[in-house]
């Protein structure tokens, strides 16, 4: 009796364990290609995602190239422009609305997000953020928990870049690139081509039955 009753709590134990890692998986990403589908030329850089309890947990590793150098910003505050430095960027889409959320994190430890509504057109910006960097050499990582509230309802499309280099050597790498064939002479690289963007659900991290929670940043982008 006592050995039948360890089994089955060890079947329950086994069983909620197993539904615990179908519903909250970690999605790993390498960006390994530049914005024109050339591959990149140093080990990539890596983005993961995952449930941060009260968002979406961001953590971001590779190469620290520290060109150009750090932004005049303080480590953890909002740094506008901040595109224009070394930077690893992920935007998420909702694409029926063309709603999206742009979240760029800088090794140095400065942030931006910005919610835009429409290719290009922010309305919010410099929201606050927690955001943690480390260096050590010539590699970094940093972890940022997005609050679920800065995400437009309904993603269903995501892309993640990385920028690095100042003038002539100015490189910038998109986790899905616009393809070789769709270049156009003189063209120079835009990272608001929402029609490259690929599929990505929050459920397919949080779960089938997670429900985003509603945010009123949000409340009357059609």
């Amino acid at each position: 009796m006592r050995v039948s009753l360890r089994l089955q709590l060890l079947t329950v134990v086994n069983i909620l364990l197993c539904c615990e890692s179908l519903h909250f998986r970690k999605m790993e990403f390498a960006i390994q290609h530049t914005w024109d589908s050339n591959p990149v030329d140093h080990d990539p850089i890596r983005i993961s995602f995952s449930d941060g309890k009260s968002g979406l947990r961001i953590e971001v590793s590779g190469p620290f190239f520290n060109d150009p150098e750090s932004p005049a910003g303080e480590p953890g505050i909002a740094f506008p422009g901040l595109w224009n430095y070394e930077v690893v960027e992920s935007f998420f889409l909702d694409s029926t609305k063309q709603n999206y959320l742009e979240v760029e994190l800088c090794p140095h430890g400065q942030h931006l997000i910005l919610l835009l509504s429409g290719v290009g057109n922010a309305f919010y910006q410099q929201l606050p953020l927690v955001f943690t960097t480390t260096k050590s050499g010539d590699r970094w990582t940093g972890e940022a928990v997005i609050p679920w509230t800065y995400f437009p309802p309904n993603v269903d499309k995501m892309n993640s870049y990385a920028i690095h280099g100042s003038g002539a050597a100015r490189t910038y790498e998109a986790l899905y690139p616009i393809p070789k064939a769709d270049i156009v002479e003189g063209q120079q690289p835009n990272f608001h081509r929402l029609e490259y963007f690929q599929n990505f659900r929050l459920q397919n991290i949080m779960g089938e039955d997670w429900i985003q929670p509603e945010s009123d940043l949000w409340k009357g982008k059609a």
